[in-house]
């Protein structure tokens, strides 16, 4: 029992940047984003946004907006977003919740009022008009990572040195997401309200400020992109969660080509660094999840068309930044429970 509470130790200061990975997440995990997905559901596109990680506890903050931006045309901005917001707990531990929609330019004005679409509690299935469902609660945290090799891979994209596989104990691979608990919102949508044949999706959440208005907190797309690039808790992962992903590429493609080339250098797994760093730029940025409509998800090694609950996204980041293989010493099967083929998709909580 030692033995593994000290792994467990170790392995926590590098994942902290994931799951609470700015200065304003740190004041309230309720806000912070822990991952995104996008997939094929049993009745349209499911889309997944996880925050609270590691316990679950507290559930959705009052007077938070948690947000659904979608793409529509390829730019980068979003056209339509869905905002999700909630009331106190109760006795029983739910809360109320309102989703809106917001189209066009009421999309990017957190003050516009959006249509209402579903009114009701967490933990209970609510349905639209238009066949749209949403379920928000607690649930299982999907994702699943060993400490040590994200804690590896960053050293050597931040130090520029050589990552080395031999240096990491795959005996004690562990995941160290097993057994907690995210709160969860889960949103489906009909095929037919997208005019779109490809959409782009990522997530944000907004704290109201009291002197009016709101400041967002957090925004989340492509897995870890923080944990390998930014200090945790440092000004930039704070600058990084509060500008849109159509600003990424000028604001953050220097220092992120910068560190890639000098890692693969450091590793001598390309020819051409800097052309293999551009390659990553263009990929990562702007930081949004592509989605086809009506395709089987996938972020893998072949190709990345939204994510899935159970893909394995770590390694693919770490291979795609390295350019070579990074193995995880884990596969989905290291979550407590597996994800449901139904909706609400995500396992009950632990």
């Amino acid at each position: 029992m030692e033995q593994e509470q000290s792994l467990f130790t170790q392995s926590m200061e590098p994942m902290m940047s994931h799951h609470l990975d700015s200065p304003l997440a740190r004041e309230d995990p309720r806000l912070d984003i822990s991952d995104v997905y996008v997939f094929r559901g049993t009745t349209g596109t499911a889309f997944v946004i996880n925050v609270n990680p590691l316990s679950g506890a507290g559930a959705f903050h009052p007077e938070g907006r948690y947000e659904f931006r979608i793409d529509t045309d390829g730019d980068a901005v979003e056209d339509v977003t869905y905002c999700v917001t909630f009331g106190d707990l109760d006795a029983d531990g739910h809360q109320v919740l309102e989703l809106r929609r917001l189209d066009g330019a009421d999309a990017r004005n957190r003050d516009a009022a959006g249509t209402v679409l579903a009114h009701g509690r967490t933990g209970t299935e609510l349905g639209t008009e238009s066949n749209m469902r949403i379920w928000a609660g607690p649930a299982a945290d999907p994702f699943y990572i060993y400490g040590a090799v994200v804690g590896a891979v960053r050293d050597a994209v931040v130090k520029g040195t050589p990552f080395d596989p031999a240096a990491i104990d795959y005996e004690r691979s562990a995941n160290l997401f097993a057994g907690t608990n995210v709160s969860a919102i889960v949103l489906e949508i009909p095929d037919e309200d997208f005019e779109a044949k490809t959409i782009g999706f990522w997530g944000t959440t907004a704290l109201a400020t009291d002197a009016g208005g709101w400041r967002q907190i957090n925004r989340c797309a492509h897995p870890l992109v923080n944990t390998i690039f930014y200090p945790d808790g440092s000004q930039e992962a704070d600058d990084y969660n509060v500008t849109p992903p159509s600003e990424d590429r000028e604001l953050y493609g220097p220092l992120v080509n910068d560190l890639v080339s000098k890692a693969v250098t450091a590793a001598h797994t390309s020819d051409d660094p800097a052309e293999h760093a551009r390659r990553v730029v263009d990929a990562i940025f702007p930081d949004i999840l592509r989605y086809e409509i009506g395709t089987t998800a996938g972020f893998g090694f072949a190709g990345r068309n939204g994510r899935g609950l159970a893909d394995c996204a770590p390694e693919v980041m770490f291979a795609l930044v390295l350019n070579r293989a990074v193995p995880l010493g884990l596969d989905s099967r290291a979550v407590t429970e597996a994800p449901s083929r139904k909706f609400p998709y995500l396992a009950p909580p632990v």
